[in-house]
């Protein structure tokens, strides 16, 4: 068995700065904190760490109601965005193609809040292939959701899986990075805000230009999807 674990923004949908104008708008009712984003680095970082730094930075106490009442008004405000958004190409193909396949499982390794992944999924009719993941709600550090999916996988499969088998699927250097830190491979695309060159100084074992055409992923993956299990 082989598990691939997708990131979201970038990889699997383009959300047209859903998150982004989502969060602003929350910050905004909830906080009177108007255009802030621009200042911080979004790409490839979970939403804990996003929120822990805006407010920070605009000295906002980071307790836990403050944080819930944040993402409370930013779940809200996420569906009304995401028209602007659209699944990248190849992405559906690839999914029924890898959903279709019974030595194959698939999951999420996102910095998305767990509910926010699944507004932006079900939105675009993606979320039903994802039973499983690690997820931004409560790290800071994207290794550690990367480490909390890993958990996960053992979980759903009893500790079965070995770590070469494990695929992390990604459009920054921060996707790489976990999954190094989980003895991962690590599958880079530049459907984000990353090129290939940027991606290919962080040693991906495959590197893409996109998924539109699943079948040149599925071709690299085949000898180690057939390999046999030791």
């Amino acid at each position: 068995m082989h598990v691939c674990l997708f990131d979201i923004d970038g990889t699997l949908i383009a959300s047209g700065g859903a998150g982004k104008a989502a969060l602003e708008a929350a910050l905004a009712e909830e906080f009177g904190v108007p255009h802030i984003l621009d200042k911080l680095q979004l790409s490839g970082r979970t939403d804990r760490a996003i929120i822990a730094d805006l407010f920070r930075l605009h000295v906002i106490d980071d307790t836990p109601e403050n944080h819930e009442r944040l993402l409370d008004v930013y779940l809200r405000h996420l569906p009304r965005y995401l028209h602007a958004g659209r699944v990248l190409p190849g992405i559906t193909e690839l999914l029924a193609q890898l959903d279709g396949r019974p030595d194959v499982a698939v999951g999420l390794l996102t910095g998305n809040v767990r509910a926010g992944a699944k507004a932006k999924l079900s939105f675009f009719g993606l979320y039903h292939y994802f039973a499983f993941g690690g997820y931004g709600d409560h790290h800071l550090d994207r290794n550690d959701v990367a480490r909390e999916a890993l958990a996960e996988v053992h979980r759903c499969f009893h500790g079965t899986i070995r770590p070469e088998c494990i695929w992390v699927i990604g459009d920054t250097p921060l996707d790489i990075r976990c999954a190094r830190a989980i003895g991962a491979r690590a599958v880079a695309v530049a459907t984000g805000w990353h090129s290939l060159a940027e991606l290919a100084e962080h040693q991906p074992d495959l590197l893409l230009s996109d998924l539109s055409n699943p079948a040149s992923l599925l071709s690299n993956w085949e000898s180690l999807l057939n390999e046999p299990e030791a």
